[in-house]
C-alpha cells in the first residue's frame, strides 16, 4: 500500500481528499499543520506527500524544503491556491516534484499520483547500465551518483533523471513532450513548467563547476525543447 502524507489545514478539503485517496487504495496520514507534517515525515519512508502551501503555523515553502531533506526519495506534490507563476517556481525549487492548483480536480489528482508512482517504480526496476562519461561529468546509473571532475554533484531525484535522459543522447535535440514523457510519465498531461524549473536547477548546479572546461551545457531550443552539448576537451 502506498504510504502517503496529506498536509492540508482545511477540514472540508482534507476530509474529502483523505476519503478519495483511501478509496483508491492509499494508506493516508493526514496532518493539518507544518510542524505535525515534519514530525510525521521523521518516521518511516513515505512514497508521496501532498502538501498545501497555505499552512497556519509555518510557511509551506519552508516545510517543503524540510520535507525534501527528511524524505529524499518521496514524491512531493504541492497543492496551492497560489496560481502566480513565481509562487509555483519557488515551490518547485524548494524540492517539490509537481504542483496542482486549487480547487483540485480529483480525476487529475489521481492521474498525477499514478503517473509519479509508476515512474518511481520503473526507475527502481530499471536495468543497471555502465557509467556514462561526458567530459568531466560521470553518471553512474547503478548508484544514481553523479560526479564532476571527481567530486560528487548532489542532485534531487528528478534532476538526476532529467540529466540522465539528456545525457543518453548528447548533442541531440529532445522535445519538451519527449522529456516530460520519459522523465515524468508517458501519460503526462498539463503544464510543462516543472520541466523548465528542473532544467534551471540543473544549470545552476553545473555552473557551480564553471572552472572545468568540459562541463556539459543544456541548450534551450525555443519552440522545441532542449539539447545537452559537451564542449571539446
Amino acid at each position: 500500500m502506498t504510504r502517503l502524507l496529506l498536509v492540508e489545514d482545511d477540514e472540508t478539503i482534507g476530509q474529502a481528499l483523505r476519503s478519495s485517496l483511501t478509496a483508491h487504495g492509499h494508506g493516508v496520514a493526514w496532518e493539518t499543520t507544518g510542524r505535525a507534517a515534519l514530525r510525521a515525515a521523521a518516521g518511516d519512508p513515505l512514497d508521496l506527500v501532498l502538501l498545501d502551501l497555505g499552512l497556519p503555523d509555518l510557511d509551506g515553502v519552508a516545510v517543503c524544503r524540510e520535507l525534501r531533506v527528511a524524505q529524499p526519495d518521496a514524491v512531493i506534490v504541492i497543492l496551492t491556491a497560489r496560481d502566480e507563476e513565481m509562487d509555483v517556481i519557488i515551490g518547485l525549487e524548494a524540492g517539490a516534484d509537481d504542483y496542482l492548483t486549487k480547487p483540485v480536480r480529483l480525476a487529475e489528482l489521481h492521474a498525477r499520483i499514478r503517473a509519479h508512482l509508476r515512474r518511481v517504480e520503473s526507475v527502481t526496476r530499471a536495468e543497471i547500465n555502465d557509467p556514462l562519461k561526458l567530459g568531466d561529468l560521470v553518471l553512474d546509473p547503478s548508484s544514481r551518483r553523479v560526479t564532476l571532475a571527481g567530486s560528487d554533484l548532489p542532485l534531487r531525484a528528478k534532476e538526476y533523471e532529467l540529466l540522465a535522459r539528456l545525457a543518453a543522447e548528447p548533442g541531440v535535440a529532445i522535445s519538451r513532450e519527449t522529456l516530460m514523457s520519459d522523465v515524468w510519465d508517458e501519460h503526462w498531461f498539463g503544464s510543462t513548467k516543472t520541466l523548465d524549473v528542473h532544467v534551471a536547477a540543473l544549470r545552476r548546479r553545473l555552473a557551480e563547476a564553471e572552472d572545468h572546461t568540459t562541463v556539459p551545457v543544456i541548450v534551450t531550443l525555443r519552440g522545441h525543447g532542449y539539447r545537452l552539448d559537451v564542449p571539446p576537451a
